[in-house]
């Protein structure tokens, strides 16, 4: 089987599932100011040391994570095992810097991955290739590094090779000691620092050997939309607090599996001085964008010091989660559409079943172009009503001879965030 066949065996779940919920949190939760706490202000290891003596993530229940996850609709999640700061969450043999040394003493990886399966849900590893606590780590000529001012720390010298065995180490341990694993997202290449630096390719194999089934991203080498994809590193591409503006296609042409991150309120870690988050329609209608377009939404979330997603997190998700409920079909299993998209909204698609998303009222019949033709009848996914598809009066003067109908009032939509119609299609 060729590399591709294999990839495209991978990813039937992915493209299936859609939806998933990215989960950053650590230390940087205790100052609350974000995960890049650490580069921004130029903090020391040893100022930073002691928000590693006070983690106390006395209300961390994963199970509730878990919960509000499959609630939103969401089917998978990659929670961040070792952020930039280098502090694992997980119980590894390489360094001291993790979760099991802190008052919290366990394994919190561990809780997160029994918490998600129970739930039925697709578990993923979240693993920076920056290490800014690691003494190998080079500092020098990183402008992110949060000694990149410091001429004594930088004086020093690093051994690159050895904190690749260091993070090659920790991958073995978590793609060996949890179980089935899904997902590994990297995170961690810029400039000069991607590629064969990170001994990609060793990486990526060692990864296949212990989980051949696994998805990986396409971090690592940031090369994944090649002339020649079947050299490049991972499996899909991830486009950051952005969504492509059309289908992504790599440099032959060909369709590439995506999935979009994005944030609540456009930060990863937990902020508390952030008040401004986007509202459960604004979730939705990305999230909708994304499967129009053939791609995926992760959507994020930081919890606080204690282990507790805010709660105007969660109720942001359980409103996405009233809406999935009755529009699920529209989302799973779904990807663009073989329509071009309307003025009022979005079209999502699964085979002979055409997904209609409102997005915008306007006046009349909604017109999808080129599928009159098509079209065997139609109606309101979240209770079934017919939808008059007859054509109006003067409907072939002022719309094209094939324009498909959908004869609706606009103004009065059962769901002000999505109204959703499914189209049969011969």
């Amino acid at each position: 089987m060729s590399k591709q066949r294999q990839r495209e065996e991978r990813l039937k779940w992915f493209l299936q599932d859609r939806f998933g919920m990215f989960i950053h949190w650590g230390l940087y939760a205790i100052p609350a100011r974000g995960e890049w706490v650490r580069s921004k202000e130029e903090m020391s290891l040893d100022k930073y040391y002691r928000y590693f003596e006070e983690f106390d993530p006395c209300h961390y229940d994963p199970k509730s994570w878990a919960k509000l996850a499959k609630k939103s609709g969401m089917k998978y999640a990659i929670l961040t095992t070792k952020h930039h700061d280098g502090f694992c969450l997980f119980d590894t043999a390489y360094t001291e810097y993790k979760a099991t040394n802190t008052k919290a003493g366990r394994d919190l990886v561990k809780e997160y991955v029994e918490a998600f399966r129970t739930e039925g849900l697709k578990v993923g590893f979240y693993y920076s290739l920056v290490d800014w606590s690691h003494p190998e780590y080079p500092a020098a000529g990183d402008r992110i590094h949060p000694m990149r001012n410091n001429a004594e720390y930088n004086s020093k010298s690093h051994d690159i090779k050895k904190y690749i065995q260091y993070y090659q180490s920790q991958i073995r341990e978590l793609l060996t000691n949890y179980g089935k694993i899904d997902v590994l997202w990297f995170d961690g290449s810029y400039d000069d620092m991607v590629g064969e630096v990170w001994e990609a390719e060793e990486t990526e194999r060692m990864a296949r050997s212990l989980q051949p089934d696994i998805l990986i991203n396409d971090r690592l080498c940031f090369n994944f939309l090649t002339e020649d994809p079947e050299k490049s590193s991972g499996d899909y591409f991830t486009p950051e607090i952005v969504i492509p503006s059309s289908p992504v296609k790599d440099m032959c042409g060909n369709e590439a599996a995506w999935e979009s991150c994005l944030s609540l309120n456009g930060l990863w870690g937990y902020d508390r001085s952030v008040k401004k988050y986007m509202t459960a329609k604004d979730a939705i209608h990305i999230l909708v964008e994304c499967i129009s377009k053939g791609g995926n939404l992760l959507m994020n979330t930081g919890p606080d010091m204690y282990g507790r997603i805010p709660k105007i997190c969660k109720d942001i998700f359980e409103e996405i989660g009233e809406w999935m409920t009755n529009n699920k079909e529209s989302i799973y299993n779904c990807g663009k559409a073989e329509f071009e998209k309307p003025e009022w909204g979005r079209l999502t698609q699964n085979g002979r079943l055409l997904y209609a998303h409102i997005l915008d009222k306007t006046t009349g019949a909604l017109v999808i172009k080129n599928a009159g033709n098509r079209a065997l009848k139609a109606r309101f996914l979240y209770d079934g009503t017919e939808i008059n598809l007859s054509e109006p009066w003067n409907g072939k003067y002022s719309m094209g001879e094939n324009d498909l109908f959908l004869n609706i009032d606009a103004f009065e939509l059962p769901d002000d965030k999505d109204t959703v119609i499914e189209i049969e299609l011969k």
